[in-house]
């Protein structure tokens, strides 16, 4: 297991994190992002190309 967090002051809600990892992150029904806060280690390339492709840098994957 390791931890995700993104900086919801950063967050834009553009929804790329979705696209690659769509079981850690989604956009609910207001378009605002809603995440994990956790996730098995088979989930982890999933959020490091989430945290790779937000256009506003605002995932980080905690070890």
């Amino acid at each position: 297991m390791f931890k995700i967090k993104v900086d919801m002051e950063k967050c834009q809600h553009y929804g790329q994190c979705v696209y690659e990892a769509p079981n850690i992150f989604k956009l609910n029904e207001n378009d605002k992002l809603e995440y994990l806060a956790s996730a098995d280690e088979s989930e982890r390339d999933n959020v490091k190309a989430s945290a790779d492709i937000c256009p506003m840098q605002a995932i980080q994957i905690i070890d």
